[in-house]
């Protein structure tokens, strides 16, 4: 059975897909590696998540291929007869792929929400329903997600949010009606440094202050104690914001009645659940636009993920 490292990768557009699948290659800047993939580079595998401009298969996983080999490339190189201009001195890693599959189910997303890379591993790729079955940051967050899927409570694991100029990722974002809850994972060597302490005291004071709510649970808390504090304290929390919130979810009907109306499936919360309506303007209003058929993968340059270049994510490592 194959194994190894597969990254998920953002496919922005129509015209880089067939560049994947005809010409069998999928570019990515070198600094990006550095910055998002350092300890889990080079990948066996590469997947693509597709964003709106595929339509009906748009905020899923549908294909990976096998990465044959890693050139590093300029973009001359890459694109001989594209006039000169800001980005053609860029270097990438030019992945070459083998033969696009597609999976037997898509990996869905069931939130609008920023993507930029994804790297995980083959077990957790094949056995993924969702976008956030694929992280693979450490064993507390996977025992906590465990058990907020099993109930439903819709979390987006590894949440990227900008306060301030300052980007952040969440160990898991809960969005609710009248607020927004983030709960993190603590391991028990990420707070003996001091200076990790001080970032994250620095960290927690700027996400209260953009209205998040913190959760904070330890190793001994979540190993045993899960479900008789953990998960009802996250409950209680949702409940005190007014539920979950659902306006920007993405379509995932799971079933038609014989009448032809949507049925979503319940969950824990579903006397406080409203089902988007998919013809309201508010629903995709707010969603970032795509960049044009040409723009590269880079995640300062992205309008799916704009961060800057000299501000480092605050992310943990994996315990």
């Amino acid at each position: 059975m194959p194994t190894g490292e597969v990254l998920v990768a953002i496919m922005n557009n129509v015209h880089d897909f067939a560049v994947a699948r005809d010409q069998h290659w999928y570019r990515i800047p070198v600094e990006n590696v550095a910055r998002w993939m350092k300890d889990r580079w080079p990948p066996q595998w590469l997947a693509f998540y597709q964003t709106k401009d595929f339509g009906a298969e748009a905020y899923a996983v549908h294909t990976y291929a096998r990465v044959l080999d890693i050139r590093e490339r300029g973009r001359l190189e890459l694109f001989p007869d594209e006039p000169p201009n800001p980005k053609s001195h860029r270097r990438y890693y030019q992945l070459m792929l083998g033969r696009l599959e597609r999976l037997p189910k898509p990996i869905v997303s069931k939130r609008f929400r920023r993507v930029i890379f994804i790297p995980t591993t083959w077990r957790k790729f094949r056995r993924a329903t969702e976008i956030n079955d694929l992280w693979d940051e450490s064993p507390l967050e996977d025992a906590l997600w465990d058990e907020l899927k099993q109930r439903e409570i819709v979390a987006e694991r590894q949440e990227f949010v900008e306060v301030d100029g300052m980007p952040y990722f969440l160990d898991f974002a809960i969005y609710c009606a009248q607020g927004k809850i983030d709960v993190e994972t603590d391991g028990d060597t990420w707070h003996i440094e001091r200076e990790r302490a001080r970032e994250d005291n620095v960290r927690d004071n700027a996400l209260e202050t953009a209205g998040w709510s913190l959760l904070r649970f330890n190793t001994q808390q979540i190993s045993e104690e899960i479900t008789s504090y953990c998960l009802p304290k996250v409950v209680e929390k949702i409940t005190k914001l007014g539920g979950p919130e659902t306006t920007r979810l993405t379509p995932q009907w799971v079933s038609l009645d014989p009448a032809g109306a949507p049925v979503v499936q319940g969950g824990l919360f579903d006397g406080l659940l409203v089902a988007p309506d998919l013809d309201e303007e508010s629903d995709t209003a707010a969603l970032p636009p795509l960049p044009p058929a040409d723009a590269d993968l880079d995640a300062r340059q992205s309008p799916l993920v704009d961060i800057p270049p000299d501000a480092p994510p605050k992310r943990k490592k994996r315990r």
